[in-house]
């Protein structure tokens, strides 16, 4: 008996080493594919939290593999459950979680008196659409509140691909109207101070739904003072500009994932992946109209330093036209509306990082609303990456430039 059970232990054991043995190689294949540029915060720190993230994804790649669970349930468990720690709230805080019209809310409200209206934020998570969640964002959320003495909700919307375009915007906007319409007698709030805004995903969210609330020229409601966005992802015209090239392999998004996201989004079928890579999927006269306003030549010259190659293509596949031509439209794509809607768009707050794939696409939308006289406050992170602002309270992980980024966003509430 204790020999056939040292024999399970042993074959347990082996087991265990031979999968942790295939972990680790394919981890450092992962990361071998990757690209930390000499000019990045922290570029060890980056690194490992890239291997780490990567390990969890492999990790639910293989579960899924055995049949044990659902490759991107376990994603997102491990990020809520494992990496987030559940904290009370510090004193001067006060955290609730709600429902604003169907939709869950964690709401931070700063106990502190105030003489007058506190102002508000509605923030919209990043994550591809796909992941990411209140819990996730616990701890920037409390440091904006705090630190500008704000009244944030942040906003649980529905992820895909359980739920497809527009039911996530749907949601931001069924949140957002509801707090403008509640904001002063249940919580103290001006509505006429309150600002949405978001990372990522929730910074396209946030622009689409400033302008979807700009398109109703009468409603009932206030809108939004300011919109923030922070490293947003606004077309999928052209995966050529120079953010994408010089950054293609950078973490925490490379270009292969943010068009995985954006089709995740629109309507799942990963298929014309490498037709929208290569720019196959938008028709000749559309390329010229949208030209305008997504040149490279519009960009700041130092956008271009790190090396760049322009990349015409003067044909479209019908077919791949057809399969992804609703993200062509201003709800997700958002740098495509129209002049006579970006007019009525609210001030904004870009925040773009150098070494991101996204990072031209802020600053051409940063281009077009300046154009068509929309104020502007830019904040550059000269030596940022994708995610930065959830990456300032890491203990030994924490990236350098976090926590001034973040200050930035506060520096600018603080303004409304």
């Amino acid at each position: 008996m204790e020999l056939s059970t040292a024999i399970l232990i042993t074959g347990a054991a082996a087991l265990f080493a031979a999968f942790l043995l295939l972990l680790i190689g394919i981890v450092y294949s992962e990361l071998m594919n990757s690209e930390i540029p000499p000019g990045v915060s922290n570029p060890g720190r980056l690194r490992f939290i890239h291997g780490m993230l990567v390990g969890i994804a492999i990790v639910g790649r293989l579960l899924e593999k055995l049949g044990l669970c659902n490759q991107l349930s376990f994603n997102r468990w491990f990020r809520s459950r494992v990496l987030i720690k559940n904290k009370p709230a510090p004193p001067g805080l006060r955290i609730k979680d709600l429902t604003f019209a169907n939709v869950p809310v964690r709401v931070y409200e700063p106990t502190a008196p105030s003489d007058t209206k506190r102002r508000g934020l509605v923030y919209l998570h990043g994550g591809g659409w796909m992941m990411g969640s209140i819990d996730t964002y616990d701890d920037l959320c409390r440091y904006i509140a705090m630190q500008s003495d704000t009244t944030v909700v942040s906003v649980e919307y529905r992820l895909t691909p359980e739920h497809r375009y527009p039911a996530q915007l749907d949601d931001c906007q069924a949140a957002t109207c509801h707090f403008l319409q509640v904001a002063d007698k249940d919580f103290g709030v001006d509505p006429r101070r309150v600002a949405v805004g978001g990372d990522s995903a929730g910074g396209n969210l946030t622009a689409a739904l400033c302008q979807r609330l700009a398109e109703k020229e009468e409603h009932p409601l206030t809108s939004p003072c300011a919109q923030i966005l922070i490293y947003p992802g606004l077309q999928i015209v052209d995966f050529n500009l120079p953010s994408y090239q010089q950054n293609h392999s950078v973490p925490l998004l490379s270009r292969d994932q943010t068009v995985f996201y954006f089709l995740h989004y629109l309507n799942g079928d990963t298929s014309v992946a490498e037709d929208i890579l290569e720019g196959n999927h938008v028709p000749v006269d559309l390329k010229l109209k949208y030209r305008k306003w997504l040149s490279p030549n519009r960009l700041p010259p130092e956008c271009k330093a790190r090396g760049f190659h322009p990349k015409f293509v003067n044909s479209h596949d019908g077919e791949v036209y057809d399969i992804i031509k609703t993200g062509l439209e201003p709800g997700i794509s958002p740098l495509l509306a129209e002049d006579a809607i970006i007019r009525k768009m609210p001030p904004a707050f870009i925040l773009t990082c150098e070494y991101d794939v996204l990072r031209d696409d802020g600053i051409l939308f940063k281009r077009r609303l300046e154009d068509l006289g929309i104020p502007v406050s830019w904040y550059h992170v000269s030596d940022g990456f994708h995610g930065i602002v959830s990456l300032m309270d890491l203990g030994w992980m924490t990236i350098t430039s976090s926590k001034p980024a973040v200050n930035s966003i506060v520096n600018y509430v603080k303004t409304l």
